[in-house]
């Protein structure tokens, strides 16, 4: 396990909305977050700030972000890296204000049941999750002739099921493999070279924010046939009583991934 895969981990588990209070309560992962912050690896760097991105989302995780030591000076650190604003910088700067702004006060709930409390470092089985759906803000998505780049490029990458799109919105619905990385449309709509992705998420409040996705300049894998038709993952929204889930994880008598996350952080970084 090295720290690009459990980083990339983190940031996949924290666009799950249900996910987020869980991860930041967990006494190893954003510390491990911050410290990631100082990485040399522009990759990881960048999967850290969509991880930190996502988990600001929740209201109730901004006051322990910001107090986590560390947190702020990294960030302002990386919003002032190099004279011109590259994607790290910016996203740096988004995460800073996000931390930064007043929170706001959620509307009361309606009064639950008791509920068995779950705790944060267990996981849900979800081996039998195969697919899921991916809403993309793309940038140059204005007439037929991008929208038809769009599907060629969507077309070429391995794992990509079906598609939909939303022109007044210029968006677009993927359904993929779970195990298709996001950041695989986003390099794929970029080799247009007219078009730009920009993933859709929904944070705690409901409202839709727009997160950037770094793309690469590797090849991506192409389709050599279309996939079967696969079932759609459960909404998130319908898991809030649930413990975290990772897609495709088994369960570990021994301990859970998040644990083994945790116990990473804690020996790559112990000094």
């Amino acid at each position: 396990m090295d720290a690009l895969s459990v980083v990339s981990q983190l940031r996949d588990l924290a666009s799950e909305p249900q996910n987020r209070e869980a991860i930041v309560q967990d006494q190893g992962c954003l510390p491990g977050l911050v410290l990631f912050l100082d990485h040399q690896d522009a990759q990881v760097l960048f999967s850290t700030l969509q991880a930190l991105r996502y988990l600001a989302e929740c209201p109730s995780n901004v006051e322990t972000m910001k107090n986590e030591l560390g947190m702020m000076v990294s960030l302002e650190n990386l919003m002032q890296r190099g004279e011109e604003k590259d994607d790290i910088s910016v996203l740096a700067n988004e995460v800073y204000e996000v931390l930064k702004a007043p929170i706001n006060t959620q509307p009361p709930r309606t009064p639950e049941g008791p509920r068995r409390k779950v705790k944060p470092q267990f996981f849900i089985n979800s081996s039998n999750k195969k697919a899921k759906s991916v809403t993309l803000h793309i940038q140059g998505l204005d007439n037929t002739n991008h929208r038809g780049l769009c599907e060629e490029a969507l077309l070429k990458v391995k794992g990509v099921i079906s598609f939909t799109f939303q022109m007044a919105l210029k968006r677009c619905t993927v359904r993929i493999r779970s195990d298709l990385p996001t950041e695989s449309l986003a390099s794929a709509i970029a080799a247009t070279k007219v078009l730009k992705a920009q993933q859709v998420v929904k944070n705690e409040t409901g409202q839709e924010v727009l997160i950037p996705l770094r793309t690469t300049h590797a090849t991506v894998q192409e389709n050599s046939n279309l996939p079967d038709y696969l079932p759609e993952d459960e909404s998130p929204e319908r898991e809030v009583d649930k413990a975290i889930s990772r897609t495709g994880a088994k369960q570990d008598s021994n301990g859970s991934w998040l644990n083994a996350a945790a116990g990473f952080l804690t020996k790559t970084f112990y000094w």
